[in-house]
Order: structure tokens, then sequence, then C-alpha cells
């Protein structure tokens, strides 16, 4: 898949325009109440589904909202993964929505390459397959999140089809890991199988760690927390830099891309909790606290969440909260809570439902998508937090 706006960066003058709204202090945004949150999680989900769905039964997305000169009838695996967890999430307080997940997740499976990539292991590709479209390389982020996605349903639900694909999912994963030992920093799970990249990403290895210890959870094979421990100690040991907080990735000269991107946070915090609550060593849960505390203050206190896209901060915010339902703590609810507000206060537009972070209007499905989670998230009960990622 090729550098698009919503996989690495902002749209330009989008990113003008929001860091102009993060000097701005934060809007003194009332905590939502479930019912509050629910109605503006399905609101968004609507709008979702009235500009974005393809016409043609498929249960797939555009990418974006006008349509640009050459996009293709669908979006990519990684928009699309991020529509599928915003139905998923609404299941959770709304059970309506049950058969608006099982259309997604049957779209989902239009990226299923069988036959499998370069590891001849089976995995999601980045755009659908046929009859859909011509397929893609596999990214094993891509890949990691539809396995958590995944893993939520069964730990929700009992779902046996969801955790076998999980399992499969976590198979590619392990396919992806770096075995050469002449390249600098041997190791790591490598962000895609396309040969135009040999990067080795936080986001390619802390999401597969977090897949590796909730399949430990729930089979008990001392395999899967060995592979998360081999996971999250080689980003650690590569990735982290001496304040806390994680670059983007490593490539095989050891130069290492030093961007700082919110969701790279948030991961690495899931996977230090999922450490804890399987060992019972405090040493993972000051870890997490650690690197939360020190992305809070980057984030919020220092107001750089609207540098970041939106689809970042949810999935930032969604690991903060599993590690407040280990603390029992609120600081990050409440801040999560108060940056979907502004989003939706400053970034939405009434008349059709969509949010704009691009100056020029636009609106990109995943976005859409992201802004329904945080609100669906901040619905749940407290009790739902300890399955998220």
């Amino acid at each position: 898949m090729s550098l698009r706006p919503s996989r690495r960066v902002m749209l330009g003058s989008g990113l003008a325009a929001l860091t102009a709204t993060a000097a701005t202090p934060a809007l003194a945004a009332e905590r939502p109440s479930s019912a509050r949150a629910l109605s503006r999680a399905k609101a968004a989900y609507s709008a979702l589904q009235r500009h974005f769905d393809a016409a043609d039964g498929s249960g797939l997305v555009r990418e974006q909202i006008p349509a640009a000169a050459g996009d293709n009838p669908y979006s990519y695996e990684w928009p699309f993964s991020q529509v599928h967890i915003a139905a998923l999430d609404l299941t959770v307080v709304d059970p309506e929505f049950e058969p608006e997940l099982a259309r997604r997740a049957a779209a989902q499976e239009h990226h299923w390459n069988a036959g499998g990539g370069t590891t001849k292991l089976p995995g999601y590709a980045s755009y659908p397959v046929a009859p859909y479209g011509a397929g893609g390389d596999m990214f094993y982020d891509d890949n990691e999140w539809v396995g958590l996605a995944k893993v939520q349903r069964y730990l929700q639900t009992g779902d046996a089809a969801a955790l076998a694909r999980a399992k499969e999912i976590f198979a590619l994963v392990k396919s992806g890991w770096d075995t050469d030992s002449s390249h600098a920093a041997p190791g790591g799970v490598f962000w895609t199988q396309a040969d135009w990249s040999h990067d080795r990403n936080t986001v390619s290895n802390m999401p597969g760690a977090q897949l590796a210890l909730r399949l430990h959870q729930i089979t008990g094979e001392g395999d899967h927390l060995d592979w998360a421990k081999r996971f999250y100690d080689w980003t650690n040991t590569h990735l982290q830099s001496p304040t806390g907080l994680y670059w983007d990735h490593l490539d095989l000269q050891g130069a290492i891309e030093k961007t700082v991107w919110s969701y790279n946070q948030g991961v690495p915090v899931g996977v230090a909790v999922l450490l804890y609550e399987v060992t019972r060593d405090r040493a993972y849960l000051r870890q997490a606290e650690r690197v939360a505390a020190a992305a809070y203050a980057y984030y919020v206190t220092q107001g750089r969440l609207f540098t970041q896209p939106v689809f970042f901060n949810s999935i930032f915010f969604k690991n903060l909260l599993l590690l407040e339902s280990v603390t029992g703590k609120d600081t990050y609810h409440r801040a999560m809570a108060d940056y979907a507000d502004q989003v939706w206060d400053t970034m939405r537009d009434p008349a059709t439902g969509l949010v704009h972070f691009d100056t020029a209007g636009g609106t990109q499905a995943i976005q859409q998508a992201a802004l329904v989670q945080l609100y669906a998230v901040l619905a749940w009960p407290r009790a739902k937090w300890r399955t998220l990622y």
C-alpha cells in the first residue's frame, strides 16, 4: 500500500488548521453521559453509512468524500478495518448493531488472501481481492488491527470463528519477524511484505505483542507469551526514546525515523498492562503508567492532540482506558471525553454529520470511523474496558 494521508500523515492544509486549533485553550466540555455518547456514536455511524457505503451490496466503503481523481472504487484495508471496528464497538452497547457488524465482518473477508503473500501464509491484503479488486501487498499492522478486533469479539461474546481467525493472523505476524542477523538491530516485525519497504515499526511490533498476549490469556499457550515478550523487548530496545515515548521505525541500516505518533504510545501502554495481568509483575504496570503519563503530558497537557490524526487518537485513548480498567482511575477517560467533544463541536458539519479535518472540506472514511469509535467506547460501562486494545 502506498503512503497515503490516512496511513501516515495529515493533509498539509488540514494540519495547519489543526495546529491552530490545538493552540487554543481546550473547550470546557462536560463529560458526556453514556446515553449522549451512544447517541453521538450512532449519528456519526449513520453519516458514515450514508456518505461512504458502496452501492453494490459489498459492505465496503469509499476512501474519501469527495472522491479525488484516481481514487479506487473502495478504500484500502486499513481504513476499512476501522469502519469494521466502529460497528464492533457499537454492538457492545447496542445489540441492534449486530446485523451491521455481520455485514462489515463479511465485507472484511473481501480482503482475505487465502493463497498467502511472500511468507505463504494467508492474511488480509491491502486492497480487496477478486471479484472486487486485484488485492495488494500485505501489511502486518493492517492484519494486527483485525486480529485485535477478532479477539475483542471473542472476549465479549465467545465467538469461536473470530478466535480462529485471530490465530491465523498471528501466524502471519510471526512470519514477518526479521531473521537476518546481518541487519542493523536484527529482529522485529516488518511493516509490510512489499519489496519497497524494509522498515520495522513500533506499529507492526507492539500490536503483534498485544495480539499474542490476548491469545495467551485465552489459550494459555506459552508460545504466545514468548513471542509477545520478544516483540515488546525488541521495540523497547530499539524504538523507545529516552523520554519514554516511542519513535516510528528503524530501517535495515539502523537509521531511526523519530516521528512520535499517538497510537505508537497507546499500544505499548496496553501491552504492558496485559503483561502485568499475565505475569503479575508490577514492573510492567509501572512501565505502562510511565508511558501513559509521558504521552498524556505530551499530547494532552501540551496541546498536541490535534496535531495527530483522529484515528491514531482513538487507538491511543482505548489503550489508556485499558490501563484505567486496572488502576481504577479516570484521568484518561475524562481526557478522551473532552477530546471527542472538541472534535464534535469544532470539526463536525451538522448538515452532513461528517467531520472535516482538511480545510478543503473533505472527509476520510477512517476519520469518521474514529469518531464513532471514540463515542461508542465512551458509552461502554467501565467493566467492558478490560476487553480493549
